[in-house]
């Protein structure tokens, strides 16, 4: 068997997020792999036979994005199979009549007894303000189940047909974590259903897809997240059907998109023990990593757990929100996966919810000590300062939701944490001071996984109208690249393997129009010009 062919890369700006040389001339490849980086002259010199030469042009070439916290397939799942409810500034649903129509349409293409389905629909941004009724679903149709579920996958309303199939009424009894929405006078249903306990698998990313639709989803994700520079992706909260369908790939397929599954923690430790231990394929572009969590719920719903009320409570039993479980609990299960060995990625809003997971995590480092274990808090949107400095000490990272500064950064200012709060939502550059380590993602499909986006909400911090949360807490071009490369792929174990221009890592790349490192008011202008992945161009722009 031949030598892998060389392709040599030049003319252009080349950041390799390597601190040892982070600014290079040229990068040689050999098949999937870096094979060196430096100056044009000595990789020319390394070469037995002529290499295939790309041209940047001028462009700038940064390593491949890399997601680190979302729910791939879930927006190919969305765009095939499901209606969107969106509301601006993502959609164009404003209003509950808009909502209903779509749904409505859906119905007459739907065969009788089969779902339909409404994602992302956002009670805080349509007229209304509220989230759609079970009679209003019920004047969808009768005849088919009718399930709408909120954009931040944390509640839904379901018809009467939808309540009847799951077996619910007005005798069901709240689950911890969860609740029914219930008539103040009668107590019958209203249809909303509120929390992931509550939900079920009506609140999996996974609810109605079989083999052949998770297969045709992840293809038009992956289209996706090609287009915008990223080449590896995490499904954050797999249910054991989900495990199976990622490990339904073929032996030896390349599926176009290398990826990291976290399984529920709720699935250990059957799902890695004794009988009922799932066997995971061999296969080098998959693999299980951490177990996800939930601490808490999320802001638009007013379930994220806050140490102090929201700004305006819509709750008045509940002003600060609430815990999804039971903090004895969650410390028996963080225990329990910390001890087993595994990471451990946590759902934690709310400043209070970050409280528990902290909290869980020293009670289970001293049980098991380890020294480089990566938990992470996952949003940590209001992480406070005494968390920052006791995360540093106990060595627990946190994944950023930058992009809620531009979708709900207003709604956060005037409605959910007021203006002194929401000025430090998301607190990268506090995390700096504090030598805590943390990522960017977007949460897809909760909003779209757009890297560029994502860097500009990060680093100018601009909401939907314009307004600047918070100047304190910006950072730097190059921090939010990091975050979304190297430090990205640090946050789940694969910088030896990835997210740096370095010898003997894969080769995936990312080319942009142009650099944007020192022209932060340039990002929104910024397009990705190819994506390079394991050595080939995957994607260019026409």
């Amino acid at each position: 068997m031949g030598e892998a062919a060389a392709t040599l890369y030049f003319n252009g700006e080349i950041l390799t997020m390597d601190d040892s040389q982070p600014k290079v001339e040229a990068v040689l490849t050999r098949g999937e792999r870096i094979e060196a980086m430096g100056n044009l002259t000595d990789l020319r010199a390394l070469l037995s036979d002529p290499a295939e030469e790309v041209d940047l042009q001028g462009h700038c070439m940064i390593p491949a994005f890399i997601d680190p916290h979302g729910h791939f397939p879930d927006p190919g799942f969305i765009k095939l199979f499901r209606v969107d409810l969106s509301a601006p500034p993502r959609g164009d649903c404003t209003d509950m009549a808009t909502a209903l129509a779509r749904l409505t349409e859906k119905a007459k293409q739907t065969p009788k007894g089969e779902w339909v389905m409404g994602v992302l629909f956002d009670n805080t941004a349509v007229a209304e303000a509220r989230m759609p009724t079970r009679a209003e679903l019920d004047s969808v149709s009768l005849e088919h189940p009718v399930w709408v579920i909120h954009a931040s996958g944390h509640n839904g309303t379901a018809n009467s047909f939808v309540l009847k199939q799951q077996g619910l009424n007005r005798e069901t009894p709240d689950p911890v974590g969860g609740r029914f929405g219930r008539d103040p006078d009668t107590g019958a249903l209203t249809g909303l259903i509120e929390g992931i306990s509550a939900m079920g698998d009506l609140g999996d990313t996974d609810f109605l897809i079989d083999r052949e639709r998770f297969w045709q989803g992840f293809n038009a994700c992956r289209d996706e997240y090609l287009e915008h520079g990223v080449t590896f992706a995490q499904n954050a909260w797999a249910s054991r059907q989900m495990v199976e369908h990622f490990a339904s790939v073929p032996a030896g397929a390349d599926p176009g998109m290398d990826l990291v599954i976290l399984p529920q923690g709720e699935l250990e430790p059957e799902l890695s023990q004794g009988d009922t231990a799932f066997e995971w394929p061999e296969t080098p572009y998959m693999r299980l990593g951490p177990r996800k969590l939930f601490t808490d719920g999320a802001f638009q719903l007013q379930t994220a757990y806050l140490s102090a009320p929201y700004h305006r409570p819509s709750d008045p039993d509940a002003p600060r929100g609430m815990p999804y479980c039971d903090p004895d609990i969650f410390n028996q299960k963080v225990r329990m996966l910390h001890g087993m060995g595994f990471q451990i990625h946590c759902h934690c809003n709310g400043d209070a919810g970050a409280e528990m997971l902290l909290d869980a995590i020293e009670s289970a480092l001293a049980e098991h000590p380890r020294s480089d274990h990566r938990h992470t808090v996952i949003h940590g949107q209001v992480l406070r300062d005494d968390q920052l400095e006791r995360m540093a000490k106990i060595g627990v990272t946190v994944s950023f939701f930058s992009a809620h500064i531009h979708f709900w950064g207003d709604r956060h200012y005037d409605t959910f944490l007021g203006p002194e709060r929401a000025m430090r939502i998301s607190p990268a550059a506090s995390a700096d001071r504090y030598g805590v380590r943390y990522t960017l993602h977007n949460d897809a499909s909760v909003t779209p996984t757009r890297p560029l986006h994502l860097t500009h909400c990060a680093v100018n911090r601009k909401t939907a109208s314009g307004r600047t949360l918070g100047d304190a807490e910006k950072i730097s071009v190059l921090s939010a690249f990091k975050a979304q490369t190297i430090t990205a792929a640090w946050q789940v174990f694969e910088e030896d393997e990835r997210g740096s221009i370095s010898p003997g890592k894969v080769a995936d790349f990312t080319v942009l129009s142009h650099n944007p490192v020192n022209n932060p008011e340039r990002l929104e202008g910024t397009k990705v010009v190819h994506t390079i992945r394991r050595g080939r161009c995957v994607y260019s722009a026409s």
